[in-house]
């Protein structure tokens, strides 16, 4: 696909129909007219979605003729749904109002087979017990629908009934049959525990993957460590990963040694930490900023605040986040 064609197409779309991206562009004193390429989009820093609604609603149902992932959605005056970070006591929490269910689906199950497969071959399990309370978490919607659409009869949510989930994990592997475990860290820290010693066979059936955060339920360690405790736990090679977020529709995942991969339709860059329009070349430390082609009715250019380095294939590596920015809910790990 021609990323950058795409790209420039959606950035004309909501500079003109996302008064918040247009305000900003306008405080910038940048003509959208005069952008000619991907390294010249500003991208909207992630805190505002706090305070503003970021929705790009346009006044007739016309898309841009490339659209990525579809050429028929249609705006929508009202969200389907609002969705919310999972925030930590005494923190705003983020808002995505989600105009269409439909395209999020779509883009987080093409982006979990293009990097595992078909789903239907595949059962999942998840222990996410901190953002199980939330009804209005992207991260559960995501989990519920792929767990659906495993149509095994063995994937679903254990949360913290270990002594089950043991139990169902044994019988997958003497079943022959491919898993994986998603679990915020803590969680997967407290069932790695309470195992006392690996399950034979568990690293040519089963994928540990990992959704990052302690939630204040233990010391932060670096991922390097988690990873590390994780693998001998369980007695797995690799830990897997996620790297998704509440103002988006799109996820990248990594599977081993903190490399992180996107879909055909997201793609990072890295910028100045003191300058968010000047990017860095691959292998520098800077500010993680991504293009989220799916992220068609909100904003699909966001400054997130995360810190981070490219690789010279696109892949890239999260280390951390900005020493003056609030912590989510779903915090990521500090890398050494």
């Amino acid at each position: 696909m021609d990323f950058e064609k795409h790209a420039l197409e959606v950035f004309r779309f909501q500079a003109t129909y996302n008064a918040v991206y247009a305000e900003f562009l306008n405080t910038l004193k940048i003509n959208p007219d005069k952008i000619k390429a991907i390294s010249e989009i500003p991208f909207l820093p992630i805190q505002l979605f706090k305070s503003l609604k970021i929705i790009s609603i346009p006044e007739t149902r016309n898309l841009p003729p490339s659209s990525i992932l579809s050429k028929d959605y249609g705006g929508q005056r009202k969200p389907e749904t609002i969705f919310r970070s999972s925030g930590t006591t005494g923190t705003e929490k983020s808002k995505h109002h989600v105009q269409d269910l439909n395209l999020y689906e779509k883009s987080f199950l093409q982006a979990f087979e293009f990097f595992y497969g078909n789903i239907e071959q595949i059962c999942l399990l998840a222990v996410l017990p901190s953002y199980s309370e939330q009804q209005d978490s992207s991260l559960i919607f995501m989990t519920e629908k792929l767990i659906r659409k495993t149509k095994h009869e063995l994937s679903g949510f254990y949360h913290k009934d270990f002594e089950k989930l043991d139990d169902v994990i044994r019988k997958l592997i003497q079943q022959r049959q491919k898993f994986i475990l998603l679990g915020v860290t803590y969680s997967l820290l407290d069932f790695a525990e309470w195992l006392n010693a690996p399950l034979e066979g568990i690293s040519k059936y089963g994928i540990i993957m990992e959704t990052g955060g302690m939630k204040g339920r233990r010391r932060e360690m670096v991922r390097k460590e988690v990873h590390d405790i994780l693998k001998s736990k369980f007695g797995v090679n690799q830990i897997h990963s996620e790297y998704g977020m509440t103002e988006l529709l799109s996820q990248a995942y990594s599977k081993g040694n903190g490399i992180f991969r996107s879909p055909p339709w997201m793609r990072v860059f890295i910028s100045d930490i003191n300058d968010r329009r000047q990017l860095l070349e691959n292998g520098k430390t800077g500010g993680i900023n991504i293009v989220d082609l799916a992220n068609i009715y909100s904003c699909s250019f966001i400054a997130t605040e995360d810190l981070g380095r490219k690789n010279e294939d696109g892949s890239f590596i999260v280390l951390g986040r900005y020493d003056n920015s609030d912590m989510r809910g779903c915090n990521l790990i500090l890398d050494s």
